[in-house]
């Protein structure tokens, strides 16, 4: 688990609404009208709250028809809780893996990506190939569907062989394909580097 994320993560949560809009998902989905009904306050409001949420992978949405539903990411809440009992369980020793981790990350970024954020190369190592990937597919969203084609449009702003790396999206777990129609896979499946 990076640091960083994980001080996104609680960076947040560390919102009062945010929190209590957790708490209601909890108990089931919800559309964002019922969950601003449910804490008295506006649409925009409430968007706001749950754009910050899907940020952090908390929750994610599924169109039924013209309605949008928000579920809880249970999973991801549980790892951070984890990650953090780890961490205090541990002392500084897993801190400070997290933070080397973090270094090797963004040595790995600069070596691979322009400062137009363009990938230069898909790198040969796993681990490497795994963090490059990682980078690139956090552009997309959560319970959002891609036509192969606006699939391929996303990956050529990095790189011009997007036949390969969305073949790696899928290999590595990170996306689903049914019927030409690609699909993130939650966070807890995709391969990790580390």
């Amino acid at each position: 688990m990076q640091l960083d994320k994980l001080v996104a993560f609680y960076k947040s949560m560390g919102d009062p609404t945010r929190v209590r809009i957790v708490a209601i998902l909890a108990n089931g989905p919800l559309h964002g009208q019922a969950i601003a009904g449910k804490l008295g306050l506006t649409a925009p409001t409430i968007s706001h709250h749950l754009k910050k949420l899907r940020d952090i992978h908390v929750v994610y949405e599924r169109r039924d028809k013209n309605t949008i539903y928000f579920y809880l990411n249970t999973a991801m809440i549980k790892q951070q809780a984890h990650v953090l009992t780890r961490l205090i369980e541990k002392g500084g020793k897993e801190l400070d893996e997290m933070v080397e981790t973090s270094l090797v990350r963004q040595k790995v970024y600069e070596n691979f990506f322009t400062k137009e954020g363009k990938l230069k190369n898909i790198p040969a190592q796993r681990k490497k190939k795994l963090m490059v990937f990682e980078r690139m597919i956090r552009g997309l969203k959560i319970g959002e569907k891609y036509e192969e084609k606006v699939l391929n449009e996303y990956i050529k702003q990095f790189h011009e062989d997007y036949a390969t790396i969305r073949r790696e999206f899928i290999i590595n777990h990170y996306m689903y394909r049914e019927n030409g129609i690609y699909e993130l896979n939650p966070e807890e499946m995709w391969d990790k580097p580390e």
